[in-house]
């Protein structure tokens, strides 16, 4: 941290500067204040931000703007976790900055300039949060390029990362001559050294690069002059000998030469941390040293804020920078270097890891020696057809919006590169340079060059089009290990309706929706729309009634639909079908059996006053709530039974939940929502559960099993077993004893969520996210696993494909696919949730639906049809 220079703002948006920060190749961090949150917060520390904001000179080049402001939006998607919110960004009227909440933390390469190498743990927890984010990315087939020792942030927590794209990342960033923008890579890989396209492992092999220097100092193959590193990285083996022994064996897998030996970021994350990364730094991660540079930091940071608050001039000396280096002097001239040591725009070298590629103060524009940079001409008028994934890294988050057809793309507009100056064959690099000029040939048309030294060379002169923010189409080819499959088909439901309200599948052929104005049908082949049923709007439940029709429940009516054109075949009112209960209420039906489903509802009945006695007024007739269950058979159109039931607080009726469907009964607890206080208080803090036969809908028993609470996770099998979440623990009981047959202890602090039976197996999920499989007789573990979401919230929803050999568990961030027999991922999707990456931001979970050899993923209007086994 130091003074601010001359040059410096003043005043970013509603913040003002403090102090700058750090600085990158790309941009400066300044350390600001947001006076205007003084009223509605309580400390400064809640009022500070530091402040990324683009080079003066960079940020005139509408090539670095475009992808300044993709690696924004890319940081805005993967908010949560181990990615900071931005607060707030800024890219218009010549302004180019982001802003996100400033936390006490050093970059990788200051702690380990302070305190050397971290014990294993603490590269344990770092690497599993990196992974974890990656994973986040990966899942859609995107490279984050982010990650280098000075964009990797070590806070008491856990780590955070700061670069969303090669910008971020830049060992350096300049402007050439003819309006282009060079970077320099900071960490290259064997497929880019290659001329390759990154890809979703090359962010695996520069993880093990971090891993490794976080873990000894110094960064195996990359260390000493560009061209021998670049040499070693393709062909050379690393040096691992001073990595924990532990760690050895997974680091050299993710410095593997071929990116298809190189492990997917979920098995990094769970090799690294099972428990993930939040989980095992709980009771802090950092050594001794570290915590209290930390708490030196946010002490100087807290005077530098009460200072600025307090009306003290922004420029003045604020304290030394976290490793210890004395603050530029308030009156530093502008035309200034950074520094006058070698380094990344003005960062200092880092002593135990060598930058590929030289990185100084500004200088003149001269020929790349250790790689080849080809420009783009000035001529080029229109997008290229494809962009290495590399650049922007936005695009590939977002999923096609439908498979395209399989027509050969149009080839780009010619183009003819101009070359520098060709190295000199003696050079120890002029094979790998002809390599990069050959690649830089067939490829200079898509402005993205990547060589030896990492160098990308990016047309800048405004004719390029701008970045709309539209997805590009998935790359066809086989799955990659953790990567989703291809959808076979992408259906967006129309933003002039509103979201839909259920969704349902209909014998396999016909995905269901209802919505407020309308029910709709899609094909579950092609993902096409076929029909609009207005009559079934608001429906809460559609279902199979037989071959024939599609039911569906509305709020007032039964309706049955042909599944061809939507049209109403049959159709009858609640008040009309159930005799002597006139204007019966009907709430959520709660399960079906073949053609029979089960449902509650009310209705009023008007009581009689007693005849009064002689010479007393007579009463008022009163009006009594009575509710029943009742069994309804959907293709006969027939009532089946109905049993009185006890009414739901507030004379509402009553919800329930059906637990389990046996032979000769079924099972159900009414929801603790419309329980009255009578009930709770009866049940002293219990679930209660009821069991009523099948054929006659007779009560047969009222039981409470253990502790089992009223909204505890529960679920019952064809076997007599009931399976509840009590505690943090999972407990099998047998119905209607109550019998205790197993236990299964869960995490400590968290809770199990409904678990799914399937053959001999219970597939297990919980709030830490965490899906498993228990043998369902003896309570036995088979496996366990992370899905690698955020701990808390609420437990991933899991749902078994149609064979029953894979496991796919949907949560609030994303959707994950196991092996159901050993836990092995298999994959993991995350969308945006609209194609418009400028649309509102989208909060609701991920949902599936199994059937065939398929499963549909919804989230709000967006839904994949993905191959499943």
């Amino acid at each position: 941290m130091e003074a601010l220079r001359q040059d410096d703002p003043r005043r970013l948006g509603p913040y003002t500067v403090l102090a700058r920060f750090r600085e990158t190749a790309s941009a400066v961090q300044y350390l600001a204040h947001d006076a205007s949150a003084a009223d509605t917060t309580d400390s400064a520390a809640d009022q500070t931000v530091v402040i990324t904001a683009a080079r003066p000179e960079l940020a005139a080049l509408p090539a670095f703007r475009r992808h300044f402001e993709a690696e924004a939006r890319t940081a805005d998607r993967l908010a949560g976790g181990w990615v900071q919110p931005q607060l707030a960004t800024r890219t218009d009227d010549g302004e180019l900055w982001t802003a996100v909440a400033y936390v006490p933390a050093l970059t990788l390469a200051e702690a380990i300039d302070a305190a050397g190498p971290l014990p294993e743990r603490a590269v344990r927890i770092l690497g599993a949060g990196i992974a974890e984010t990656l994973s986040r990315v990966h899942a859609t087939g995107a490279v984050l390029e982010g990650l280098a020792p000075r964009t990797v942030l070590l806070a008491g927590d856990g780590p955070r990362l700061t670069a969303f794209g090669p910008l971020g990342a830049a060992a350096d960033a300049e402007a050439r001559a003819g309006g282009q923008l060079s970077v320099r890579l900071g960490y290259l890989t064997p497929e880019q050294v290659e001329g390759e396209t990154a890809g979703p492992a090359s962010d695996l092999f520069v993880l093990g690069l971090l891993l490794a220097y976080a873990a000894t100092g110094t960064t195996p193959l990359a260390d000493g002059p560009a061209a021998e590193a670049a040499e070693r990285i393709a062909h050379a083996e690393p040096e691992l000998s001073a990595v924990p022994e532990d760690l050895r064996g997974l680091i050299a897998r993710c410095l593997a030469k071929d990116p298809a030996e190189r492990p997917s970021s979920g098995t990094v994350a769970a090799e690294l941390a099972l428990e993930g990364a939040a989980g095992l730094a709980r009771g802090g991660w950092l050594p001794e040293q570290l915590s209290k540079t930390l708490a030196e930091q946010e002490s100087r940071v807290r005077e530098a804020v009460s200072a600025g608050a307090a009306g003290e001039p922004a420029d003045s000396p604020v304290g030394t920078a976290p490793h210890g280096s004395l603050t530029e002097p308030a009156d530093a001239t502008p035309d200034s270097p950074a520094t006058d040591a070698p380094g990344d725009g003005g960062l200092g070298e880092d002593a135990r890891t060598t930058r590929i590629g030289s990185v100084g103060s500004p200088r003149a524009p001269e020929p790349d020696r250790p790689t080849t940079q080809l420009s783009i001409p000035r001529e080029r008028t229109g997008p290229p057809d494809r962009l290495p994934a590399v650049l922007p890294p936005v695009a590939p988050l977002v999923p096609r919006p439908h498979p395209a057809p399989a027509a050969p793309a149009s080839p780009p507009p010619p183009v003819t590169p101009t070359p520098p100056p060709a190295p000199s064959s003696s050079s120890p690099s002029a094979a790998l340079d002809r390599r990069t000029l050959l690649f830089g040939a067939a490829a200079g048309a898509a402005g993205l060059i990547v060589g030896g030294g990492g160098v990308l060379a990016l047309g800048s002169d405004g004719s390029d089009a701008p970045d709309d923010g539209k997805p590009a189409p998935s790359p066809s080819g086989p799955t990659v290990a953790g990567l989703p499959p291809q959808p076979l088909w992408v259906y967006s439901h129309p933003a002039a309706e509103p979201a839909p309200l259920t969704a349902a599948l209909w014998r396999d052929r016909l995905l269901v929706l209802t919505g407020e104005t309308q029910a709709s049908a899609v094909d579950l082949r092609t993902g096409h729309r076929l029909w609009e049923c207005p009559d079934a709007a608001k429906g809460q439940a559609v279902l199979a009634a037989g071959d024939a029709f599609c039911f569906v429940a509305g709020p007032s009516e039964f309706l049955w639909l042909s599944p061809k054109d939507g049209t109403v075949a049959h159709r009858v009112a609640y008040e009309n079908q159930f005799e002597g209960a006139p204007f019966l209420t009907v709430s959520d039906v709660i399960g079906q059996s073949g053609p029979a489903i089960w449902f509650t509802g009310s209705h009023k009945v008007t009581v009689r006053a007693k005849k009064p006695k002689k010479g007393k007024k007579p009463g008022k007739d009163t009006q009594v709530v009575t509710s029943f269950l009742f069994a309804y058979d959907i293709v006969q159109r027939k009532e089946l039974w109905r049993t009185p039931v006890p009414t739901g607080r507030e004379s509402t009726t009553p919800a329930y939940q059906l637990i389990a469907v046996r032979p000769d009964d079924i099972v159900v607890r009414q929801k603790s929502s419309t329980l009255t206080p009578g009930d709770v208080k009866a049940a002293k803090g219990k679930a209660v559960f009821r069991g009523f036969d099948r054929r006659s809908g007779k009560l047969l028993w009222t039981k409470s099993f253990g502790t089992v609470g009223p909204d505890g996770a529960a679920v019952g099998d064809d076997r007599g077993l009931l399976y509840a979440a009590v505690g943090d623990a999972l407990q099998s009981f047998e119905m209607p004893a109550g019998k205790p047959e197993w236990t299964l202890n869960g995490t400590p602090g968290s809770a199990f969520g409904t678990p799914v039976p399937a053959g001999n197996l219970l597939h297990t999920t919980s709030r830490n996210q965490e899906v498993g499989a228990v043998e369902r007789e003896s309570g036995k573990l088979r496996w366990r696993r992370s899905t690698e979401a955020v701990p808390g919230g609420w437990a991933p929803v899991v749902t078994v494909s149609s064979s029953g050999r894979t496991v796919l568990a949907a949560g609030a961030a994303q959707v994950t696919a196991f092996a159901a027999a050993d836990g092995r991922r298999l994959w993991k999707f995350q969308d945006i949730g609209v194609q418009d990456p400028k649309g509102a931001t989208v909060t609701a979970p991920y949902r599936v639906l199994a059937f065939k050899k398929s499963a549909v993923v919804q989230r709000e209007r967006m839904f994949y049809a993905f191959p499943v086994t």
